[in-house]
């Protein structure tokens, strides 16, 4: 099974007309502010996996820094995840800095069939993980057994929009504070995956994970390889659809001649297990 681990998807009357939200989030204008920055419905999801042969995807929002955004954008998703059931895993958007209100729509959106937190935004929505104020949401998160996604970002190399200052040292210290949170940390963690050569941040991360979202960006192929190393089984595939297509990751990481135990691994496998696929045969 093949799976998709982080893609965005938005309601068609969105992507026709974005710039109503240009200019109410700033972390959306830096992002879509451009015209050629490509945005997706999940009509166009579903095609774009057809034709690469991805059998199911975890599709997500836009991490709004308005609850109110956050909660259109959601219910997008589960309607989405109604329409294409057994093909979308649906993670719900939330707003820490709203407290119990975040709670209460991500537990609203749980209890209907979503299966996780993300992708959030720190660095869009005025927090970082250290703040107090969001603890009780990450709590809550943590109480109910769900994956939460966050954006993280290498400190070095070059500069992006979006890039932020999610980096490893705050994810790890994250870890440490909720060692029961199945935290996901999306475009390698920012490095965090290398730092577990050293066993006290692999025993801080032993419910830590990767996905590989713009890493065609970022890092050269060799990664899956060396995170195999640091990190074995703890990659999660994902492509960031549509800032890139699919069917360019599944060939570069095919023609790498991985071990095919850790391949199925992190092409679906270890998502699988992550998302409990298994234990419901209807998702």
């Amino acid at each position: 099974m093949i799976i998709d681990f982080h893609t965005h998807i938005f309601p068609p009357e969105w992507c026709a007309r974005r710039e109503p939200y240009l200019d109410c989030d700033r972390w959306f204008c830096t992002l879509y502010s451009d015209p050629q920055a490509r945005m997706a419905t999940a009509e166009d999801l579903i095609g774009t996996m057809d034709r690469a042969g991805v059998d199911k995807a975890v599709a997500f929002g836009f991490a709004w820094a308005d609850e109110g955004l956050c909660r259109e954008h959601n219910a997008y998703v589960l309607d989405a995840v109604r329409r294409y059931q057994g093909r979308l895993v649906g993670f719900a958007v939330a707003q820490p800095l709203t407290g119990h209100q975040a709670i209460a729509d991500v537990e609203w959106c749980l209890d209907r069939g979503l299966r996780g937190v993300g992708e959030l935004m720190p660095d869009g929505q005025g927090y970082t993980w250290d703040d107090d104020d969001v603890q009780v949401f990450v709590q809550s998160i943590a109480q109910r057994g769900v994956p939460l996604l966050t954006h993280s970002n290498e400190g070095p190399g070059h500069t992006y929009p979006g890039k932020g200052n999610v980096g490893p040292a705050m994810l790890h210290r994250l870890a440490q504070r909720y060692p029961n949170l199945t935290l996901v940390s999306a475009h390698w963690g920012g490095g965090l995956a290398f730092y577990e050569l050293m066993p006290e941040v692999r025993a801080a991360c032993a419910n830590v994970y990767y996905d590989t979202a713009a890493s065609v960006y970022l890092y050269d192929d060799a990664v899956y390889r060396v995170a195999e190393q640091c990190a074995p089984g703890k990659a999660l595939w994902g492509s960031d659809y549509p800032l890139v297509r699919p069917e360019r990751y599944l060939k570069r990481i095919r023609a790498l001649g991985l071990a095919p135990d850790v391949e199925a691994a992190l092409l679906g496998g270890t998502a699988a297990r992550l998302l409990r696929l298994e234990e419901t045969a209807d998702v």
